[in-house]
């Protein structure tokens, strides 16, 4: 089980290599403004498991979100099913900047952040994943 924290561009790219191909409900994804907090529940991949396909649930959350935005997700409904491709921050007036969640089919969601702050959390056992995720090549990288 993975814990692990973000608090600069580096470290946030191995949580996103860790998230890759997450599949979660749009209904899993929560803003409180109030606490200034983003959430996430997933099904991660384990890409850090070589031995067997597994996925785990795992939370993500953001600290310090001044607001949240989304991107082609406003036909979504609360039970439609995402695949998360890569979490990126980009400084603006340091240290704040835009965390961006960028999903497949187009979707994204925006988080403007006084800094980055981001945690990500297995939250139990792992079971079987039915299939390893698979990303067909570019013809550039072919």
């Amino acid at each position: 089980m993975l814990r692990l924290t973000a608090l600069d561009v580096e470290d946030l790219a191995v949580i996103s290599a860790h998230m890759q191909d997450a599949v979660l409900l749009a209904g899993d994804m929560r803003y409180d403004p109030k606490r200034r907090q983003f959430v996430i529940l997933a099904n991660r991949f384990a890409w850090d498991e070589t031995d067997t396909p597994q996925r785990r649930r795992t939370g993500l959350h953001f600290d310090r979100v001044l607001a949240a935005r989304t991107l082609n997700m406003r036909h979504l409904e609360k039970d439609e099913v995402l695949s998360l491709l890569s979490v990126t921050f980009a400084e603006s007036d340091a240290p704040s900047g835009e965390v961006l969640l960028t999903f497949s089919d187009g979707a994204t969601v925006r988080l403007t952040v006084e800094c980055l702050e981001c945690q990500m959390t297995d939250l139990g056992p792992a079971w079987a994943a039915k299939a390893v995720p698979q990303h067909p090549l570019d013809e550039d990288d072919a």
